[in-house]
């Protein structure tokens, strides 16, 4: 058999070249000329199976992401790769209803670009979800976790390459990058609802395949309460242009090795369906106490 390269493959050649600053400007453009010059107060990233609350936006206006110049499709199962923007609880926000991976082909600076392009708009907060798995095994599937710290151990961050100063400086700090202040918001919120809301480390895999027991063992001892393959990206990425964010984790699943049984991305999607009233009402809650 000879091999023949499918032909919309990406390459090492597609993902080579860095963002300019003029390039995200465009994109800006664009996305404010089609919502009428929208200026979002928040930025909404959705993860895995959590993409009901931009269903829920009022005076809705739809873009997708493959009609925004420099944008890559989501291609993740149940992301449907579009932005929302519109209000909710009074706020105006930008909703992404889906994400870009690293395990789609892309660059963390790919899976980022969103985020300084909404910055551009005039958001100045992010609030990124996901769904990931419990490494912390005093813990349960289903509760939601308040990310307070992350680590990334793979790949170059979002950050790799020329520093566009119009966005940040060179060697960010980020003592800090979840911000103290809305996790204050978020433990309160958490109370006034009676919410069980952990707190800890999110660490970054790469992915797509899932974790091995040994791995999920490795991040234990490192410190991690959970494991996923997102947010990261954009997490830098939005403490480098000067956001604020909060972010947030459905504990899905316990991770791999903690129960004797394997997983499923369906699993995690019916975990994230089940824990979408008190989810969005959390979030949203959050989102009105800014």
């Amino acid at each position: 058999m000879i091999y023949t390269a499918h032909p919309s493959r990406p390459t090492a050649d597609d993902a080579a070249p860095h963002f300019t600053y003029a390039d995200y400007c465009e994109s800006a453009d664009v996305l404010a000329s089609r919502t009428q010059d929208f200026c979002p107060e928040a930025l909404l990233i959705l993860g895995s199976g959590l993409g009901f609350l931009g269903d829920r936006v009022e005076e809705a206006i739809f873009v997708d992401y493959g009609s925004i110049p420099h944008f890559r499709p989501s291609t993740a199962p149940g992301h449907k790769g579009r932005f929302v923007f519109g209000t909710l609880r009074g706020k105006r926000v930008a909703v992404m209803q889906g994400r870009m991976h690293c395990y789609e082909g892309y660059t963390m600076e790919q899976a980022a670009y969103a985020v300084r392009v909404v910055r551009l708009l005039g958001a100045k907060t992010l609030f990124v979800t996901n769904a990931a798995g419990c490494v912390n095994t005093d813990w349960s599937a289903g509760e939601l976790m308040l990310i307070n710290d992350h680590i990334k151990l793979f790949d170059f961050g979002p950050l790799y390459g020329p520093n566009l100063e119009e966005f940040g400086t060179r060697f960010p700090d980020m003592t800090t990058v979840y911000t103290p202040r809305l996790q204050s918001i978020a433990r309160e919120t958490a109370k006034a609802q009676n919410i069980p809301l952990r707190e800890g480390v999110y660490m970054y895999f790469p992915g797509p395949q899932f974790e091995t027991p040994a791995e999920v063992r490795a991040a234990r001892i490192l410190g991690a309460d959970a494991v996923g393959m997102s947010t990261v990206p954009e997490t830098i990425a939005a403490a480098h242009c000067g956001m604020e964010v909060m972010g947030v984790t459905l504990l899905a699943n316990m991770a791999a090795g903690v129960l004797p049984q394997p997983l499923s991305g369906a699993e995690v999607n019916a975990a994230a369906e089940a824990s979408a009233p008190v989810f969005s009402e959390f979030i949203l809650s959050c989102l009105e106490s800014l």
